[in-house]
């Protein structure tokens, strides 16, 4: 008595992909995190090696959800990519939120103003003094704008940073709310690339379940007729078939399966492909049917 395990092993390797995207998610969220941590404290030479050896572990981690080598490095790339972007944008409203924490609310006059010196096409960006009432500096680098907004003698609401590192932002400026937003963005594309990954993994896994029984069909074939080609020499007897076998009245050229017991339906597919034919995969009613123009094509290797 046979016990067809198969249907054990699904639901297994089902939950199995699932805490494996789990895995690679909370993975990818920490390294977003850690990399936002460390980029205040080091510069691009320690960075760029670890978002390298980020890319690297990632490969091998899509690769655990069933996707094929070229998709998992592509996917790998675009992940790395928008956790860089979210990185760099969250950098960018690191002064934000720290000017937002511990800055002082007060009112201060601009008494000096001044522009970047011109180069080229660069915006030139104006830089303000700032004074209090009693007239001590406002303290860190000058109020820094795109444009000229401001004139002398203006008088501004703006955060301060007591410990004078960062420079006073004006109350409407001062707000990380974009920022983050973004960082969010990218952080979640880098996400939805892991589930989408997931997904592709698990049709691919069906695909494989689905071909399973047409596998052991074409062995058993291959006992009773005792046909013992290669795999090779059948698809070489394909592609002279896709050469030389004439089509129907709708323009097809008709072979069957059984006549190439090792060579899978994509595989014939991708052979279809590399002689000018694509293979069909509506109507074939238990045969192969190809032509340059197809209603539903099969996908190939």
């Amino acid at each position: 008595m046979s016990v067809d395990t198969g249907g054990l092993a699904r639901p297994r390797r089902t939950r199995y992909r699932a805490v494996a995207a789990i895995v690679v998610g909370c993975y990818v969220t920490a390294v977003i995190v850690g990399m936002y941590l460390v980029a205040g404290a080091f510069g691009l030479g320690l960075q760029v090696p670890l978002w390298i050896l980020h890319g690297v572990l990632l490969v091998v981690l899509i690769h655990r959800l069933g996707v094929s080598g070229e998709s998992s490095l592509y996917a790998t790339l675009f992940i790395v990519f928008t956790s860089v972007l979210s990185v760099g944008v969250a950098g960018m409203a690191r002064d934000d939120l720290t000017l937002e924490r511990r800055g002082e609310q007060i009112t201060a006059t601009v008494t000096k103003e001044r522009l970047d010196p011109a180069q080229g096409r660069k915006a030139r960006h104006s830089h303000y003094t700032l004074e209090r009432r009693d007239g001590t500096k406002v303290l860190g680098p000058e109020l820094e704008t795109t444009s000229d907004v401001y004139d002398i003698g203006q008088v501004l609401t703006v955060l301060e940073d007591p410990e004078g590192e960062l420079a006073p932002r004006t109350l409407g400026e001062a707000s990380a709310a974009g920022e983050l937003l973004g960082a969010g963005s990218f952080a979640l594309a880098a996400l939805g690339s892991v589930g989408w990954m997931t997904w592709r993994g698990s049709a691919a896994a069906r695909r494989r379940a689905a071909r399973e029984p047409a596998n052991r069909m074409r062995k058993a074939y291959k006992v009773i007729t005792r046909n013992h080609a290669t795999q090779d020499e059948q698809e070489l007897k394909l592609r002279e078939a896709l050469r030389t076998y004439p089509a129907d009245r709708r323009g097809y050229i008709t072979v069957y399966p059984e006549d190439y017991p090792d060579v899978s339906h994509h595989r014939a597919a991708r052979i279809a492909w590399e002689t000018g034919l694509r293979a069909e995969a509506y109507g074939n009613r238990g045969s192969w049917r190809f032509r340059e123009t197809v209603v539903e094509e099969v996908p190939h290797d």
